[in-house]
């Protein structure tokens, strides 16, 4: 016998068979949500709309590729076109999707490579537009030699222009500059990173964001130079980039510059169609991926969140979370019913041999959002003294005072820094108090953990430091 759930769910793919599904962009969450349509709904009639040339390709893996890891870029497409096309699934490649028309349920549609524009119908649409970078206003900015990272395209002459160069500028410490970063030294360059906040990495707190500086700067000092609170005022040059002036009058001569200031998501088409933007300038939408507009939705980077610590809004654009939504849009686009709830920000990256993690709440944004902070460090080997592997690890524990429940956690090092991150994102999402976390039973050997791990050490010292201030 089918359960009542079950029939809901059969029942509304049935009436949804034979309607054409529209999607804008096609790198993470508009892949996905085609693949997703197409499977649930194979006699649905779904379509691609995207300005760039590649489509669901891992713009995550492009500072691995310049570095050097792999030498085929096409290895980061998941799914190429003819493999979309194979499937049934329509793919309009080099085409801007310029309005859509909700009272009509129509896009119009501009094909770059012809000039021609069209308009189509919709019966659902997606709106998986993503992010762009953030350009800050620098002087000489369209000068030769200055790039952004976010497309196959620019992965690709950002790697040749490096091979030719011996100096080079990232503006950004975050994670693509840091990623940038490590890619750039590997390959022998001379790289001064620009930041313009008192620390780089700035997800991270101040005293975990030092650690990582100071480990590059120790490793790798000769070749890498670093300037915070930096303000870029001039690209130098005048046909192609000899160097940059700061406003405190310093040049730094250099052969190539990244932009990795940011990012913004890319809300013009859905905003000139009255489409709601939430608080944080992203669009906004359920727990389902709808907008304010029925039968439209939005997925991916160019999508407000909802912090499950807080219940804010937040906007963290992360290819994990775009491929989430995309999944979650794609199911509710067809009939059947799932909810995304949220995010924690769960990050990780890399310079080198050190691997710095992090999820939920920084202690700056916990305090900002009126939580009574307290928290704990500690520095452990990440496995027995004795293994060959042997790392350390610095992690550091966030809760808050009145409820004891955890808010989140940073960790940097050799060791496996990463692997205590994983493990605490499950509690943060059940919102796990310091006491339920120190009876987490973790596993030991000497490969893989000291027998008391570093994340229990941490919980420990926070448990210790709550019950000294309630009694």
């Amino acid at each position: 016998m089918t359960s009542p759930g079950a029939e809901f769910i059969i029942i509304n793919l049935i009436q949804n068979i034979g309607m054409k599904i529209v999607i804008v962009g096609a790198v993470a969450a508009g892949a996905k949500a085609a693949a997703k349509s197409k499977r649930l709904l194979p006699d649905a009639e779904v379509v691609i709309y995207t300005k760039e040339e590649y489509i669901s390709y891992s713009a995550c893996g492009l500072p691995y590729y310049i570095e050097g890891n792999f030498e085929d870029v096409e290895k980061l497409i998941v799914r190429t076109i003819q493999d979309f096309e194979e499937k049934g699934i329509k793919v309009f490649s080099r085409h801007e999707v310029l309005a859509i028309h909700p009272d009509k349920k129509e896009i119009e549609v501009s094909n770059l490579a012809s000039g021609e524009v069209f308009v189509t119908s919709y019966d659902k649409l997606l709106i998986a537009t993503g992010s762009t970078p953030y350009i800050p206003d620098i002087k000489n900015r369209d000068i030769k030699g200055v790039y952004t990272l976010k497309t196959i395209n620019d992965g690709i002459d950002i790697k040749n222009k490096m091979l030719k160069s011996k100096n080079a500028v990232i503006i950004g410490g975050g994670y693509i500059g840091i990623e940038l970063l490590e890619a750039f030294v590997r390959n022998g360059l001379n790289v001064t990173l620009l930041e313009k906040n008192y620390s780089i990495m700035g997800t991270f707190d101040e005293d975990m964001a030092s650690l990582i500086s100071a480990y590059i700067l120790k490793t790798y000092g000769d070749k890498v130079n670093i300037i915070t609170s930096a303000r870029i005022t001039e690209f130098l040059g005048e046909e192609e980039i000899t160097g940059i002036k700061l406003a405190d009058s310093q040049t730094i001569n250099t052969d190539m510059a990244v932009i990795c200031s940011g990012v913004s998501p890319v809300v013009n088409l859905a905003k000139s169609a009255d489409i709601e933007l939430g608080a944080s300038g992203a669009i906004k939408v359920n727990s389902r991926m709808l907008t304010n507009i029925p039968d439209i939705y939005a997925a991916g980077d160019c999508v407000e969140k909802i912090n499950m610590i807080s219940d804010t809004p937040m906007w963290v654009p992360l290819g994990s979370t775009a491929n989430k939504e995309g999944r979650c849009a794609a199911l509710n686009m067809c009939g059947t019913v799932d909810d995304f709830e949220g995010i924690l920000g769960s990050a990780v990256t890399r310079f080198m041999d050190m691997t710095m993690s992090r999820t939920g709440l920084s202690s700056k944004t916990a305090k900002n959002l009126g939580y009574d902070v307290v928290s704990a460090i500690v520095t452990k080997r990440d496995k027995a003294g004795y293994m060959p592997a042997v790392g350390y690890v610095t992690l550091k524990l966030i809760a808050d005072r009145r409820s004891h429940k955890i808010l989140g956690a940073q960790s940097v090092g050799s060791g496996d820094a990463d692997k205590r991150i994983n493990t605490l994102s499950t509690g943060l999402i059940r919102g796990m108090t310091v006491e339920e976390l120190n009876d987490a039973d973790m596993t030991y050997a000497p490969p893989y953990s000291t027998s008391i791990d570093p994340l229990i050490d941490a919980v420990r010292i926070l448990k210790d430091k709550l019950s000294c201030c309630t009694n």
